[in-house]
């Protein structure tokens, strides 16, 4: 199954006529940080259809950052039951280059994936330096984080991207804005 695109001027206009429901598909903290005004938030990792009931009768348009998080998971997504479903060419980034309003709080952190790119990297460089500076049994730490980064990618479970949710500046944006 798949859902046509729309663009995001047709969108601002469905919306601005009271037809259309933005659903950000997006995690919290990325909401958190930037998001269409009016878009609500329904995150993968917690989709429900039935959180759409009472919004039937309206075209609904799902987005990520890019569009292809909303892309792959297009089956899920048409699976809500609107009457009529679209997905927002380009997503946020097509919004933001259209020159359409955004909710922007630079306070926000980072999403969590690029905080663990962030980390794993960082570590992985740190252990590469002190094997070559200090010991080379440092070098098990690039190894480690390697192997948690296939862990991770074979498993769907990403222990750092847990521990990282749990840090200070990123509890305070858990739960939606």
């Amino acid at each position: 199954m798949t859902l046509q695109a729309i663009s995001p001027d047709r969108l601002k206009t469905l919306m601005d006529a009271g037809q259309a429901v933005l659903i950000d598909i997006r995690e919290p903290s990325e909401h958190a940080r930037e998001h269409i005004l009016g878009a609500r938030l329904a995150p993968l990792s917690a989709f429900d259809r039935h959180d759409f009931d009472r919004d039937k009768d309206k075209v609904a348009v799902f987005h990520c950052k890019s569009g292809n998080r909303t892309a792959m998971n297009v089956t899920r997504l048409a699976a809500a039951g609107f009457r009529e479903a679209y997905i927002l060419q380009g997503g946020l980034d097509a919004w933001r280059k259209a020159g359409l309003p955004l909710h922007e709080n630079r306070d926000a952190p980072i999403d969590l994936m690029r905080q663990v790119q962030i980390t794993a990297g960082s570590m992985v460089a740190l252990g590469a330096l002190l094997a070559w500076l200090v010991s080379p049994w440092f070098i098990a730490l690039s190894g480690f984080v390697g192997a948690g980064l296939v862990f991770a990618g074979v498993t769907g479970f990403c222990g750092m991207a847990r521990l990282l949710a749990l840090m200070p500046w990123n509890r305070r944006f858990a739960t939606p804005a």
